[in-house]
């Protein structure tokens, strides 16, 4: 926080009245409650995973769906997230999802059989892909430009706790009980209760969001002029909320309210075709899962079993990758207003594509025991371990805080809530078709081919960051032309 209190000298204004910090901060951090809950929905399911097989009794496609089926309720809650927050508001639609979360926390860890539970887990999923799009929204059009990189990148620390505190619940509870399908508390299995254990903090999301304001831009956007300098006045003063007010107006089309056909030039010889910066934002969106970072973090426990580690030691693993996740976001969160956006993605597409393919390497060496199992020797397991965790930070280091916060901000006021929908969809689409072909691919090409096609994408995102991303860094949102 030292770092964000610091940057409050280069705010730009022509006021004399200074930005209240605190209050800033405390709505922003409500919002990250959202990144929370994206992150713990997103990484129980990965000490779940054995028993949703023994209790549905499914087979390697059948937990391929069971696990990947969110991922679908994701692509939908994204699409229509960032389209209803332009019609409902921000605020509004991550109330929505607090709820969804907690319905879904509760019923997935109640199903009785695989409908059951993929239904509870598709409204998780709603809420997730609502979340994932809304929460760097909404933090991006409450937050100053000058500290604004930081304040989203608050979201994926928050997004990296949820998962870490998923993977310390699930490592403690299958500890407690003996193994995740064990029976514990009541009488129900260890798996169910790391579901239950989301009700909690998924409760509090729904009561902090009542506290802290709508959106600002969303509020001009709907002709609430009135409580639109309401809020700008307690975030920005008196003088720079009327200067915002307007700089927001001319930022706006006055003949319409957003829509879908916004996404499209409206002139010149592009005239009906997709604007570029919506290309770009679906980009960023599907790289970012193209490389395979959620093969980690839904499949951690079954790829280090599979190579041999315990269960419990592949649930202390998932743990460790967790706290190297945060690690990474912090040192971005220090560096991602300073240096920009965009180096960030271009060194971690780097360090991404050299660590994935020394883990691809490790695993073609690996050899199938008398049990079926994968075997490495302890050098090369070794080193798929310590290249595993170095590409969980590089990824966190770059394109886990900076694509959303790209996201977040990139669009202009006009398509915010349009180009977000489309993004999130496909981000949440290459992320399911991800998730889904992985148990397929493991036990077709293996691990080493797996981990392959992910180093060739991570070698493809370098191109894509040197030729088409630009630098968004200390622009006002009012500046963003797309």
């Amino acid at each position: 926080m030292q770092a964000i209190e610091n940057s409050l000298d280069s705010l730009p204004s022509s006021s004399t009245d200074s930005p209240p910090l605190a209050q800033i901060i405390m709505i922003c951090s409500v919002a990250t409650l959202g990144g929370f809950l994206f992150g713990f929905d997103s990484g129980v399911i990965n000490g779940t995973v054995t028993g949703l097989q023994q209790a549905f009794n499914s087979n390697t496609a059948g937990t391929g769906f069971n696990v990947a089926s969110m991922l679908l309720g994701c692509a939908v809650g994204a699409f229509f997230a960032g389209r209803l927050a332009d019609l409902w508001g921000r605020k509004t639609l991550l109330l929505i999802a607090s709820v969804f979360f907690v319905v879904s926390a509760w019923g997935s860890g109640i199903a009785t059989d695989s409908p059951e539970f993929v239904f509870y887990r598709i409204l998780g999923g709603l809420a997730v892909g609502a979340a994932s799009v809304m929460s760097p929204a909404y933090i991006s059009e409450i937050a100053p430009a000058a500290i604004r990189g930081r304040l989203i990148t608050v979201n994926q620390i928050a997004l990296i706790s949820g998962l870490f505190a998923a993977f310390v619940s699930n490592y403690w509870l299958a500890k407690v009980a003996g193994s995740g399908v064990n029976d514990w508390w009541m009488g129900y299995s260890a798996w169910r209760w790391m579901f239950w254990v989301e009700i909690a903090p998924a409760t509090l999301f729904f009561f902090a969001l009542l506290l802290i304001p709508e959106s600002p831009r969303y509020l001009v956007l709907s002709r609430q002029d009135a409580k639109a300098i309401a809020v700008l006045r307690k975030l920005y003063g008196e003088t720079a909320a009327v200067e915002k007010l307007e700089s927001i107006h001319q930022s706006v089309a006055d003949d319409h309210r957003p829509r879908l056909a916004d996404l499209l030039e409206s002139a010149g010889k592009r005239a009906g075709k997709v604007r570029k910066i919506v290309w770009v934002g679906i980009g960023l969106a599907t790289f970012q899962q193209l490389v395979g970072i959620n093969v980690v973090f839904y499949y951690g426990a079954v790829l280090w079993q599979a190579v041999g580690f315990s269960e419990a030691d592949a649930l202390l693993i998932n743990i460790i990758s967790g706290a190297v996740s945060i690690g990474a976001c912090l040192i971005t969160m220090t560096l991602i207003d300073r240096i920009g956006r965009r180096p960030l993605l271009f060194g971690g597409s780097i360090g991404m594509a050299i660590t994935l393919g020394l883990v691809a390497y490790a695993f073609t060496s690996a050899t199938t025991g008398a049990d079926g199992s994968l075997e490495l020797s302890p050098g090369m397991g070794l080193l798929a371990l310590v290249a595993a965790n170095a590409y969980v930070f590089f990824f966190n280091g770059s394109w886990g805080p900076a694509m959303w916060t790209m996201l977040g901000e990139m669009f202009p006021n006009q398509i915010r809530g349009s180009g977000l929908a489309v993004s999130g969809l496909a981000q949440w689409g290459s992320n399911f078709g991800i998730t889904m072909t992985f148990p397929i691919m493991l036990t077709g090409i293996g691990l080493a081919g797996a981990y392959g096609i992910y180093t060739l994408f991570a070698v493809l995102s370098i191109a894509f960051v040197i030729y088409l991303v630009h630098e968004t860094k200390g622009l006002e949102l009012e500046q963003m032309r797309g």
